[in-house]
């Protein structure tokens, strides 16, 4: 039952060893998830209304801004853990994966930095 066979890979334990990690992760940002976004809509619900000034109001607190990057982070890395597992099972040609892997990076980046972008810079104002 060493690492090359097939019950190794089941377990995770082919040459990458990285199955189970993955899989972790994709658990641990799941519940990540579920708790920030439902303090969220909780808070969301808990405010008198939702008009513009009332909400960046609500974000300008200090608490409110780092749990809502902590969010738009844990979203974004949940969502590039699911599609990397759908790219890798279904996107056969080597070359294609690697490209639409890059591209999923990238996005995944990419959408991070602008979300945690604009809520510091409603957190802190236009000095942000």
């Amino acid at each position: 039952m060493g690492n090359g066979t097939d019950l190794g890979r089941v377990r995770g334990l082919g040459s990458a060893k990285s199955g189970v990690h993955h899989w972790w992760m994709q658990r641990l940002t799941a519940a990540g998830n579920l708790l920030l976004v439902s303090w969220f809509l909780f808070s969301l619900v808990r405010l008198p209304n939702l008009e513009y000034a009332t909400v960046t109001s609500w974000m300008e607190s200090p608490l409110v801004a780092i749990a809502l990057i902590l969010l738009a982070a844990n979203v974004f890395w949940h969502i590039r853990l699911g599609l990397q597992v759908v790219v890798e099972d279904y996107v056969h040609n080597e070359a294609s994966k690697l490209g639409v892997l890059i591209l999923l990076n990238f996005y995944a980046i990419g959408g991070a930095a602008v979300s945690i972008f604009a809520i510091l810079r409603i957190a802190f104002g236009s000095a942000a």
